[in-house]
């Protein structure tokens, strides 16, 4: 059974989105933030608990489990890193969940202080075409919600 399940109707993947920011930071400190997914109940909203299943350093293979909720729903996942440019990009894909998702989260260098982070989410649960539009807008909402969240995090640390 999907995610969300209407008999008789077709289905459409609801996410493939796009989010781009730049943060008051420095890009290595940035991204060892974002890659390290304990970190993630901190700025993302709907995220319960994230907790490293394979021993650091993080690299391709590196596991973690997700337990989340997104409009209502309990979601737990086990992700895996697939690709890994230290200190430039991640990409996590589920290995298991009711949610399959890929994320590649990057940062680039601004200047000496400032970068930019860039992600893109595709997958998603199967929807019925006919509410696909109305899921990819709350998805990208609550997306363009975390990123800000982010930045606002990050750039309140200080040191």
């Amino acid at each position: 059974m999907s995610w969300l399940d209407v008999t008789g109707h077709s289905y459409d993947d609801i996410v493939d989105m796009n989010a781009e920011r730049t943060i008051a930071r420095p890009a290595d400190e940035v991204f060892a933030f974002i890659a390290d997914a304990s970190n993630n109940p901190r700025w993302q909203r709907g995220m319960v608990a994230c907790e490293w299943m394979t021993p650091a350093p993080t690299e391709v293979g590196s596991r973690y489990r997700q337990r989340a909720r997104f409009l209502g729903r309990s979601i737990e996942s086990v992700f895996e890193v697939t690709a890994l440019d230290p200190g430039r990009s991640i990409t996590i894909e589920t290995i298991e969940s009711t949610f399959p998702i890929k994320v590649t989260r990057s940062v680039e260098p601004a200047d000496d202080s400032r970068c930019v982070v860039r992600a893109q989410i595709s997958g998603g649960p199967k929807v019925p075409a006919v509410l696909s539009g109305l899921m990819r807008r709350i998805a990208q909402r609550s997306v363009d919600s975390d990123y800000d969240r982010l930045v606002k995090l990050l750039e309140e640390r200080t040191g």
